[in-house]
């Protein structure tokens, strides 16, 4: 059994540097993930992605955060602009679900081009009106039953295109008024509510490979964040039914206390698989993956489903699938 880091690591720029390979090959983490700071040209993130590869050794995934909106790393040239999610499923409306389908099969297929081939995507956090404006406008609905039509058609695209999608946030940040980057979003909705909304949008994915937790308190089950507690990480495992990799979010946030490599090992000890590191600091990685080590044997098994549903994808006509969406577009009557 391969002995995967328990980690998805970022780097610091367009390429790697020579402490950036040695370290990567020492510690071997489960996967990658690209901002910005790693973005120029296509053929320069070709070359990255499968540098990052060739330092481990295996064809680790590569993840990013291309949900369109606000929140995509790929620009055009190298990607097309989209609305931001929750514009977009109001533009389309009724036709909506296929709408998102075709938006998400053409990113599928832009990421593959460049090598990357999994997504931190569908997100299924259920928007209210208190929805702190950092999230609200990245949802897909302000309902349970619209989320999760959106989301399966999210993630079928994905899927169809041969890129791994990751639930988030994990069990639902829709109540949060607070940005978890900056500061700890306090949730004090009762348990019904919760599990009526919030934490069903995911139990509806429990099939899904990979998750990605949120750093909110759920104060009706514990005080602490759920990407470190070990009550709400055994919710999501036995009342939300989800068996797939969960990974953490970004461990440098600020919602979370502590020095990284205690945040990582409390995340860990609390059940998470994979904690996610995302801004490249050479100074943070090396000391967190000397304290959270290696996948667990059951994290090694959760890693292998999650790799074998990355299924080659079917060659695709991209100016085809763009028809569609204009087909929809133009047929959809004025409101």
């Amino acid at each position: 059994m391969t002995q995967y880091g328990a980690a998805i690591l970022g780097c610091a720029g367009l390429k790697l540097s020579g402490d950036e390979r040695r370290f990567f090959a020492e510690s071997n983490p489960f996967g990658f993930i690209l901002f910005g700071r790693n973005i120029e040209t296509a053929d320069q993130i070709r070359a990255l992605t499968a540098d990052l590869r060739d330092t481990v050794g295996w064809n680790a995934p590569i993840f990013i955060d291309q949900e369109g909106g606000r929140v995509q790393r790929l620009r055009p040239p190298m990607a097309r602009d989209w609305l931001a999610p929750l514009d977009y499923v109001a533009q389309y409306g009724g036709d909506a679900g296929r709408a998102m389908y075709l938006r998400y099969r053409i990113i599928a297929a832009e990421l593959l081009a460049l090598g990357i081939d999994a997504n931190c995507a569908p997100m299924l956090d259920v928007a209210r009106p208190e929805t702190h404006a950092f999230l609200r406008n990245r949802c897909y609905g302000t309902t349970l039953a619209q989320v999760v039509e959106m989301g399966r058609a999210v993630a079928q695209g994905h899927l169809d295109g041969g890129v791994l999608p990751v639930i988030k946030h994990i069990p639902g940040h829709g109540l949060a008024q607070l940005d978890s980057h900056l500061d700890l979003p306090r949730i004090s909705a009762d348990a019904a509510t919760l599990n009526a909304t919030d934490f069903a949008a995911f139990r509806a994915f429990s099939d899904l490979p990979m998750g990605m937790t949120a750093h909110l308190v759920y104060e009706v089950f514990d005080g602490l964040p759920a990407t470190i507690s070990a009550r709400m990480m055994t919710m999501i495992r036995e009342d939300l039914g989800f068996g797939g990799l969960i990974m953490t979010d970004d461990i440098s946030m600020q919602a979370l206390s502590g020095t990284v490599p205690e945040r990582g090992a409390a995340a860990r000890a609390a059940g998470c698989d994979v904690v996610l590191h995302c801004n490249g600091n050479m100074d943070e990685m090396v000391p967190l993956m000397r304290r959270i080590g290696t996948l667990s044997d059951v994290g090694e098994i959760r890693v292998d489903a999650a790799l074998a549903a990355r299924q080659p994808a079917p060659a695709v006509d991209i100016a085809a699938l763009s028809a569609q969406l204009e087909t929809i577009a133009h047929e959809r009557p004025n409101d």
